[in-house]
C-alpha cells in the first residue's frame, strides 16, 4: 500500500501532492503545476458500502483513489447490481467526463475504507490546455477502460460458466493480487456476491464454481476473502 510523504497517510500533511502525483495522468506536470492541482484537491474518506457518486450526478469533478477500492456499477434492467470495473490506488475517474460536461451514468461505491481527492473542473481544464499531453493520456485511459468494458462484455456473452469464472478470477489479479511462491494470492474486499455480480452469474453458482475450480487443485480457497491461484495457466485456457 503507498504511503503519503514520510510515511503519512493524512492527505492533509501533503496536501495531496503525494495521490497527485502518482497517478500517470499528471506525470509530465512540473512541480508548479502539480501543486496547483494539489491546492484545488480535496480528500474525503469513505467507509465501506459508502456511495462515492450516483449515477445521474453532474460530472465536474476528477475523482482519484490515493488509498482503498471503489467498485463502480449500474443496475441492470431487471434490477440487478453490474459491476463494470473496479478502481484502486492512483486509478482516477471522471476525467472522460471533464473535458465534455456531462452526468455520470454509473455509481461509484467503496468496497473497502477509501480516501479519494477531487479536482474541480475548473482546476482540471487550466492545466489541461497548457499540457497536450494530458489530453493524450486521458484517451489512453479511456482505451484501456473500452478494453476492460469489452473483457466484461465478452464474460458475459459466453454460455460458459466456468469462463467466466475464470475470467473474472484473471482480472481480479490486477486490483487484489501479490505474488507469492505458490502463487497469485487475491486478497479481495469484495464478497462472493459481487464476485457474481461482476462475472454476470448467481452468488450460489460463483461459490459452487470456486469450490469445483478448488477440487481441480486450480485454486486454493483460504477462508472468505482470500483465493491462492496455483494454475494461471489452466484458467487462461478455460476463459
Amino acid at each position: 500500500m503507498p504511503k503519503c510523504i514520510q510515511g503519512n497517510r493524512d492527505c492533509k500533511l501533503c496536501e495531496h501532492k503525494f495521490c497527485i502525483s502518482q497517478i500517470s495522468l499528471f506525470s509530465s506536470l512540473s512541480e508548479e503545476e502539480m501543486a496547483l492541482i494539489a491546492s484545488e484537491a480535496v480528500t474525503y474518506s469513505y467507509k465501506r458500502g459508502d456511495t462515492i457518486f450516483a449515477q445521474g450526478e453532474k460530472a465536474n469533478h476528477l475523482y482519484i483513489v490515493c488509498k482503498g477500492k471503489m467498485k463502480i456499477r449500474k443496475y441492470t434492467v431487471d434490477g440487478k447490481e453490474q459491476i463494470l470495473y473496479i478502481l484502486s490506488d492512483s486509478d482516477f475517474i471522471g476525467a472522460f467526463n471533464l473535458l465534455k460536461e456531462d452526468r455520470f451514468d454509473f455509481t461509484a461505491e467503496a468496497i473497502e475504507d477509501t480516501d479519494i481527492s477531487m479536482v474541480s473542473k475548473d482546476a482540471f481544464n487550466s492545466i489541461l490546455l497548457k499540457n497536450p499531453d494530458i489530453t493524450l493520456k486521458v484517451l489512453e485511459k479511456a482505451y484501456e477502460r473500452i478494453i476492460k468494458v469489452e473483457s466484461l462484455v465478452e464474460r458475459l456473452g459466453t454460455n460458459s460458466v466456468d469462463a467466466k469464472v475464470a475470467g473474472l478470477l484473471i482480472n481480479l489479479e490486477r486490483d487484489f493480487g501479490h505474488k507469492t511462491p505458490e502463487g497469485t494470492l487475491l486478497k479481495l474486499s469484495i464478497n462472493r456476491e459481487e464476485m457474481g455480480s461482476y462475472a454476470g452469474i448467481a452468488r450460489e453458482t460463483m461459490t459452487r464454481k470456486l469450490k469445483l475450480f478448488q477440487e481441480l487443485g486450480v485454486i486454493k480457497l483460504i477462508g472468505t476473502k482470500q483465493i491462492l491461484i496455483m494454475n494461471k495457466e489452466a484458467l487462461e485456457e478455460m476463459n
